[in-house]
């Protein structure tokens, strides 16, 4: 099997290039210890410093200031390779669970076109159960548990859960297949209405959309067109994690200092 490289690289000039060094070796982490548990997938991350020399058969995760309304997530080039654009703020490090997010899904499904199909589900109150039927299930490996709340964190940077295969997190906070958690969404194709629909879970209670048709590169672009923005403006912080990290990071920088006296 080939090895899959992703690059994270900067271009807005503005993050602190120490930070987005540990945030490519924590995902690297990420990917190769705990993504690769459960998903067939053989993958590496690293560090670009440069934004204008992206090195050939590398997939760019760029973090950029602004994005146009609805345009954050993994996308195709001219090529159909992947590339991921996610807000990078100097002002808060919450971009890395956005960044392990991109990076995951862009890993786990390149085209962003793979359907599962498996049991239909639906709104119970403020749940999601099993239903009659079946749907086929956008293989989407961090919407149903990226809220803020469900990242962990790997050497003082926070990451974001993830779905197994089985459907259960890698982190816990999925339990049961098909489960959607607050702050997450799952998108499926009806086969009887052959159409994009998706729970998504901002509020008290979950609620169901009616996407259309797709039409787009990819079903993820299309989800993604529909869907960030709100999932964006609605995201709270975590600041218990926020801080754990600041801490976790900090005596990392003094061991590392202290030990480099030792040679």
């Amino acid at each position: 099997m080939s090895v899959i490289q992703v690059g994270l690289v900067d271009k807005t000039g503005n993050l602190d290039p120490a930070l987005v060094q540990a945030t490519a070796a924590a995902l690297n982490v990420q990917v190769i210890r705990d993504l690769k548990q459960f998903w067939n997938v053989n993958g590496t991350v690293r560090y670009l410093p440069d934004p204008t020399k992206i090195p050939a058969g590398v997939w760019p995760v760029f973090l950029v200031a602004k994005l146009p309304p609805g345009e954050g997530g993994v996308h195709l080039d001219k090529k159909n390779q992947p590339y991921s654009l996610v807000i990078g703020t100097p002002d808060s490090s919450d971009w890395t669970i956005d960044a392990s997010h991109e990076t995951l899904e862009m890993l786990v499904d390149p085209a962003g076109n793979r359907l599962q199909t498996s049991r239909a589900i639906k709104i119970a109150g403020e749940t999601v159960e099993d239903s009659a039927g079946e749907f086929e299930y956008l293989v989407e490996a961090c919407d149903p548990c990226e809220g803020n709340q469900y990242a962990y964190s790997i050497q003082g940077i926070a990451v974001s859960d993830f779905i197994t295969p089985h459907f259960y997190s890698f982190g816990g906070n999925v339990r049961r297949p098909r489960q959607v958690l607050p702050g997450g969404y799952i998108s499926f194709v009806d086969p009887q209405r052959d159409e994009m629909e998706q729970i998504l879970f901002l509020g008290k209670t979950p609620q169901l959309r009616d996407l259309g048709p797709a039409s787009s590169t990819s079903l993820r672009v299309f989800v993604d067109g529909k869907t960030w923005q709100l999932v964006r403006d609605s995201r709270k912080a975590n600041p218990a994690l926020s801080r754990l990290c600041d801490e976790h990071r900090s005596i990392l920088e003094a061991v590392a200092r202290h030990k480099a006296t030792l040679y």
